[in-house]
């Protein structure tokens, strides 16, 4: 059953200097879940420590403002278009002259997900999604931009990406196989539906699918933009419409109307939730 909570509905907990957490989703809240989301705030000089605990994976999105991350010795600066995988079982500590919010997930039992991570350790990996490609849906206006993968991460325990619905759209209804599924609504508001049962989403609310969900999404006159979650990366979808199987073209361009860091093909979400393209 689908799982949704608003950040403000979730007491925050003190996180370092001038630093807050809010659990939005962990095995406490959900049952067997398989990966962990918190909401972190930080006021202007706030200092606070992450550490990635073993054999899990990390990773940060910035949702605004900047912040300084290090672990020794390199030291990163990252703003709001950032998100970025954490190396395991590293100390980060995050620093912030002017304030920011970010949104941070752990997946605890990686290794299970992606067993070669028994034996890589994973490097920092930071990733500007304004320069990413960005791709059209076939079917609607839906934009996508991939933040998250096995090219950009190195690993298949997960995978990420920013979804763009422009208003009045509306997604196809499907379902995944073998992955949990949860979005994180970074603005606007849409009607959501999980297994055909509507429930209002809004900024803020963390909407978490288990394996086998039906979902969809039809927004109003606001539109919507959320990052979209996946553990792991590999799965198998599921369409309720075969005709509106989503295939995602590229534009040639970044969500800035310029030139992308790197090119990404066409390719439907069918075939690349089981057989992972070797450009995502």
């Amino acid at each position: 059953m689908v799982w949704i909570v608003n950040e403000q509905n979730c007491a925050p907990e003190p996180l370092g200097a001038a630093a807050q957490r809010r659990r939005l989703l962990n095995a406490a809240t959900v049952p067997g879940a398989k990966v962990e989301v918190e909401r972190l705030s930080l006021a202007a000089g706030a200092r606070c420590a992450l550490e990635v605990p073993a054999g899990a994976l990390g990773w940060i999105a910035v949702l605004q403002g900047r912040v300084h991350l290090t672990h020794e010795p390199a030291q990163h600066h990252l703003g709001d278009t950032h998100v970025a995988l954490l190396p395991v079982g590293a100390n980060h500590t995050l620093v912030t002259e002017n304030g920011a919010e970010l949104l941070y997930a752990i997946v605890p039992e990686a290794a299970t997900l992606d067993p070669k991570l028994r034996d890589t350790t994973l490097e920092f990996k930071a990733v500007d999604w304004a320069q990413e490609p960005l791709l059209d849906s076939k079917n609607d206006k839906r934009k996508r931009i991939y933040v998250a993968t096995p090219k950009l991460t190195g690993t298949k325990a997960m995978k990420a990406e920013m979804i763009i619905y422009p208003p009045d759209t509306m997604g196809s209804n499907h379902h995944h196989e073998g992955a949990e599924h949860f979005m994180y609504v970074i603005k606007g508001e849409t009607t959501g539906y999980s297994d055909e049962v509507p429930h209002r989403y809004t900024a803020g609310d963390l909407v978490y699918h288990p394996n086998g969900e039906r979902h969809f999404s039809h927004t109003g006159e606001n539109g919507l933009t959320f990052i979209e979650f996946f553990v792991p990366a590999e799965y198998k979808t599921v369409w309720a419409d075969d005709t509106r199987i989503c295939t995602w073209l590229p534009t040639g361009k970044n969500v800035q109307g310029g030139k992308p860091s790197r090119d990404i093909a066409a390719h439907d979400s069918l075939r690349a939730g089981v057989e992972t393209p070797a450009d995502l």
